[in-house]
């Protein structure tokens, strides 16, 4: 049994809201996206990335893929059929040149997360009042971390810290990470893009999870918080308690 909640806010300071999300409860498969490009096509290849992947989702029969490899390799094939249609609008009309999209994807079945992972959209688990995030960004500034070049505080404020190295759409093929984590009663999953985690801090929402109102309620403190802090992107979270 999994509760869940959604949240998705413009933000205070963009104009459009490129973010995206989708949940599927009866296939246990949630989804958020994070668009870039100008003009409206970052919301154009953040909703054709759910939007594709959904439709798949809906057409499979994801319960009767057992082993790991059988899993990832579905959503490998989804996340590249979304990638071929982004990519594809981006080359016919000129409106949206050099679109694209990050997405990350939960799959729950029993009692393991399988997460599905490009771009800097993140995963966290919330477990007996600890936070772990789960996925690595695909970004500038963290293959300068992985490297010993700069530190985590130091990418924090960093020039470049948006520059994202991959996304669906940006080029002919993408090559996704997976991981599959263990779940246990009362853990949440919580799916979000950088506009939550780029404005609230770890242990604030460490203290927002830690919280016994709802998952609507958890998603709706913690877009709110994000907006309080500033509110300079788009918000987007999806949480899913066990």
């Amino acid at each position: 049994m999994v509760q869940i909640g959604f949240k998705c806010n413009r933000g205070l300071v963009r104009e459009n809201n490129e973010d995206a999300c989708f949940v599927i409860p009866s296939h246990d498969v949630y989804i958020v996206a994070d668009g870039v490009g100008g003009n409206k096509s970052g919301e154009v290849a953040s909703r054709t990335a759910v939007s594709e992947i959904a439709q798949l989702v809906s057409d499979a029969e994801l319960k009767k893929l057992r082993e790991p490899e059988e899993i990832f390799g579905f959503f490998s094939g989804a996340v590249e059929k979304a990638n071929e249609t982004i990519y594809r609008l981006g080359t016919e009309k000129e409106e949206n040149r050099g679109m694209a999209t990050t997405v990350v994807i939960a799959y729950i079945a029993a009692r393991k997360a399988y997460i599905t992972n490009i771009g800097d959209s993140r995963a966290y688990l919330f477990r007996k009042g600890k936070l772990k995030r789960i996925t690595k960004d695909h970004t500038y500034v963290n293959e300068l971390i992985e490297k010993g070049v700069i530190t985590e505080h130091e990418a924090e404020n960093h020039k470049q810290k948006n520059v994202i190295t991959r996304a669906l759409g940006a080029e002919r093929h993408v090559e996704p990470d997976f991981y599959k984590v263990g779940l246990s009663k009362d853990d949440i999953l919580m799916l979000c893009s950088d506009g939550l985690y780029g404005e609230v801090k770890d242990d604030k929402m460490l203290e927002i999870l830690s919280g016994d109102g709802s998952m609507n309620d958890i998603c709706s403190e913690l877009v709110e918080e994000a907006i309080g802090s500033g509110g300079r992107d788009n918000i987007t979270v999806v949480c899913m308690k066990i």
